[in-house]
């Protein structure tokens, strides 16, 4: 037999014998019956190993082998079904927890060097004075330029347990001076709420980029904030939310939904459906409600903008969203390791089923999806969305909805190309915006928040990007994208919530919603 095909033999044989492992460790206990017992298959496993670790014909990593091969097995199963080594585990975990410990940095590697984007809001490195474009030469005596690192090899210097000190040696270019910082690492808090503010008198705005741990509290306080400032109507952001916590995107709908209104129910592989309604009164049941969601929000976001449709509570804006519909649980391998396997299907309260189609023997075509929607025409023609006709429900009030792939919006918003292309084809249009800022970082960091909104002209901003990016912009979209990169470069100098303020005059979806607003006026 060649080489290739006993390398391929035995990556089949490893495979099929982790997947009789692993089926067996979800079995659930009612289930009783299985043509091997647990011991047998555990023992056929190990027995497998043991002959690959000392009797095969080369050195082979095991352990390696075994990642590898049950990712393979996972990725036959459904596309949201994952495999999470060992050293991927405590970053995704502290991800969705919404805290870690460590110094409170975003950080980029800039060719040779450790580039300080920003300081976490409270973070240890805020109360030490650490500030943003610094460049970290020396954590805990250990150089960290000029070595090309990685950032798992950076994050693994500067994070670690809440008491332990770190010493920190930056270059600050803007005051061309090295600095020594002695501190302790802390724990951080990872903001899934970054931006909440009032458009107008009447109407507030919420930003939510994940469903975590700490969403909920995150989320409570901003709905309170906007509704002291006299708020009647919202406008929730789920853009690009790709989702998170089932639990959390319950407890947020419930904030809009009469006690006893069903949120969203389950089915699992035994048929047993699990139902979630909305309990005690809300915060905002009554107020007018518009929900932001696009082809990136996926899972948690669309449960939350299925019940707030199906239940006629809430008018959805914007694109088609992501289209998932399956529920995972994590569950441990023992080994550090874990796996988030699909134990259930969700349903809008309609009966609807998001999930778009998958091929179960691969899901990179699945991925791609967007790259589909572009196209098709879909992402900028209405009519261009896939619409199922079987798959057509009806809610309270009359209106039509459909499932099979995604939320499709009652007020649909196109991409603006302007923006779209060059940030997916050409130069990455926010680096761009750091190194302008940090080319500069002396004549902004003396200008206040008032004079850079009213008075900064991004022309010098323009010029240099189309340059250096050799994209051709007609003179009618170059006014856009000069607030654009105006308000990214707010963001670098004066936060989230700058963004979004900035942009929001030409933030396509926004201005749909006070269009809206503006014909039940009249």
């Amino acid at each position: 037999m060649s080489n290739k095909n006993a390398n391929t033999a035995l990556w089949i044989g490893i495979a099929l014998s982790i997947g009789i492992l692993i089926g067996s460790s979800f079995d659930y206990k009612e289930n009783g019956l299985g043509f091997l017992s647990s011991n047998q298959q555990e023992n056929k496993i190990k027995r497998l190993i043991d002959y690959i670790q000392y009797d095969y014909v080369d050195d082979v990593d095991t352990d390696s082998l075994l990642d590898v091969s049950i990712t393979n097995l996972l990725t036959n199963l459904d596309p949201h079904s994952v495999y999470i080594p060992k050293k991927d585990l405590q970053g995704i975990q502290e991800n969705m927890e919404g805290h870690f410990k460590g110094i409170g940095i975003q950080f980029r590697l800039i060719r040779d060097s450790v580039t300080v984007l920003r300081v976490i809001k409270d973070g240890p490195s805020e109360k030490a004075g650490l500030k943003a474009g610094d460049r970290i030469l020396i954590a805990n005596r250990d150089t960290l330029y000029g070595k090309l690192l990685n950032s798992n090899q950076v994050m693994a210097e500067l994070k670690g347990t809440k008491a332990d000190e770190v010493h920190l040696r930056i270059y600050r270019k803007q005051a061309d001076s090295i600095l020594e910082f002695n501190f302790n690492r802390d724990e951080v808090n990872l903001t899934s709420v970054p931006v909440y503010y009032m458009v107008n008198k009447d109407m507030g705005y919420i930003k939510i980029e994940r469903f975590a741990r700490n969403t909920y509290t995150e989320f409570k306080e901003a709905l309170t904030a906007l509704l002291s400032n006299g708020m009647k109507t919202l406008v929730l952001d789920l853009r690009g939310n790709s989702g998170g916590f089932l639990e959390v995107a319950n407890k947020i709908a419930d904030e809009f939904l009469a006690q006893g209104a069903l949120i969203v129910f389950t089915k699992n592989k035994a048929a047993k459906i699990t139902k979630s309604f909305a309990s005690a009164k809300g915060n905002f049941e009554k107020g007018k409600l518009y929900v932001l969601i696009d082809e990136e929000s996926a899972s948690a976001s669309e449960i939350v903008a299925g019940a707030l449709q199906d239940n006629d509570r809430a008018i959805i804006v914007g694109r088609r969203s992501f289209g998932k519909g399956l529920v995972q649980q994590e569950m441990g391998l023992g080994d550090g390791s874990a796996v988030r396997l699909t134990t259930a299907r969700y349903y809008t309260p309609t009966g609807r089923s998001i999930q778009k189609p998958y091929d179960h023997h691969g899901s990179l075509d699945y991925y791609r999806d967007k790259f589909h929607r572009i196209e098709s025409g879909e992402l900028l023609h209405k009519d261009s969305i896939p619409i199922n006709d079987s798959l057509k429900y009806t809610t309270p009030k009359g209106k039509v909805v459909y499932g099979g792939g995604g939320i499709i919006p009652d007020l649909f918003v196109a991409i603006d190309t302007t923006l779209y292309y060059p940030s997916y084809h050409l130069i990455d249009i926010n680096s761009f915006v750091f190194d302008y800022i940090d080319e500069n970082r002396t004549k902004f960091s003396a200008m206040p928040w008032a004079t850079f909104k009213n008075d900064f002209d991004s022309t010098a901003m323009l010029q240099a990007y189309l340059k250096e990016s050799s994209i051709k912009v007609s003179l009618a979209k170059r006014t856009l994208l000069k607030t654009y990169l105006k308000a990214l470069a707010a963001r670098e100098l004066f936060g989230e919530t700058a963004f979004y303020q900035m942009y929001e005059p030409y933030d396509n979806m926004i201005q749909k919603v006070l269009e809206q607003e503006q014909k039940s006026l009249d």
